[in-house]
């Protein structure tokens, strides 16, 4: 059993139930079957038959992850830390993960209209001009469209952008997706975002910041912290301006190639960049939470084809997390 009475109290409610006909059987199994699967990164077939029938979780998984049940139940729940005045939003951290994909994730299946949009954009891509040209445009020699080479570029181009859809990227490890997060004082997350492994961290910086929104019992949900901390990727001026524009304390320290080149500028440079090194040193939760977060196999490495799936296992993840916050102080 992985779930406990008070736990599935606070997620029975969030799960939707049909207007018409009888309620569904097994539904805490099915719940606990995919828990399961995120937490062991076993395959779907291999679940244990206490679950119930593997074909069936794996259906139940997709009706609640297209219903968005598991980042309601996230948000429920910070709701519910929020009303009990247990959300410290003093000091809000954030970070990037690597997650490194398994190689069956590549086969992403896309819908015959999205496959056509790709083709388009790929034989687009085919029209522009080729970068420094080929051997014989270099030698000044004309070239014969060779329809095998061609084909091949199709192809591979198409491979690309059905990588780029399912938010995978190439590295020296690998196929991989970076998770981008938000955590507040007391190791608890607060917001995700799912990019390619290639992405940078600071143009998400702005985007992960915007979606941490804490609802009260009265009133708008509140959506700026005291203060934001981050590591030197988070370092630009847009940033900094974004911060000191909502009146949030900015805990960043600078790069020292910016320090460099403001000194280099003297007076037209801007003041000296300056952070709370003590308060900086509280960042640590957004580390402990990666920790905490790839504790499950199935979030450490992707297995999930497609992006949404492997977001609701994020979510998931952190309901845990915030189920068992919960559940200690009530009890």
């Amino acid at each position: 059993m992985q779930l406990t009475d008070p736990d599935w109290e606070f997620i029975e409610r969030y799960l939707p139930i049909g207007e018409y006909g009888p309620y569904p059987e097994r539904l805490r199994q099915q719940f606990e079957g995919v828990i399961w699967r995120f937490k062991t990164g076993g395959q779907w077939r291999e679940m244990p038959t206490e679950f119930g029938a593997w074909s069936t979780v794996h259906n139940r998984f997709r009706q609640w992850r297209d219903a968005g049940v598991f980042e309601a139940l996230l948000e429920g729940l910070i709701t519910e830390a929020a009303k009990r005045g247990e959300v410290d939003l003093s000091l809000v951290s954030i970070d990037s993960t690597i997650a490194r994909a398994h190689h069956d994730v590549a086969g992403m299946h896309l819908d015959e209209d999205v496959v056509t949009a790709l083709e388009k954009a790929a034989a687009g891509e085919e029209e522009g001009p080729v970068k420094g040209g080929g051997l014989e445009e270099q030698n000044g020699q004309e070239t014969e469209s060779d329809p095998a080479l061609e084909e091949r570029r199709r192809i591979r181009r198409r491979r690309k952008l059905r990588l780029k859809a399912a938010l995978l990227g190439r590295s020296r490890g690998g196929q991989t997706s970076k998770v981008h997060l938000a955590a507040d004082r007391k190791c608890r997350p607060l917001a995700f975002i799912l990019t390619t492994g290639q992405a940078a961290d600071s143009p998400q910086f702005i985007p992960v910041l915007k979606k941490v929104r804490v609802r009260g019992p009265v009133g708008r949900p509140r959506i700026r912290p005291d203060a934001v901390a981050g590591d030197k990727a988070y370092s630009s001026r847009g940033n900094r301006a974004h911060l000191r524009k909502r009146r949030i304390k900015v805990v960043i320290p600078e790069k020292k190639d910016q320090a460099a080149n403001r000194k280099k500028k003297g007076s037209r440079g801007g003041r000296p960049v300056s952070h709370d090194a003590d308060l900086y040193k509280a960042r640590n939760t957004v580390e402990r939470l990666i920790n905490k977060l790839k504790a499950w196999r199935g979030i450490a490495t992707r297995y999930d084809k497609t992006p949404g799936s492997y977001l609701a296992g994020l979510h998931l993840r952190a309901s845990m997390i915030w189920i068992k916050d919960l559940t200690r102080t009530t009890c």
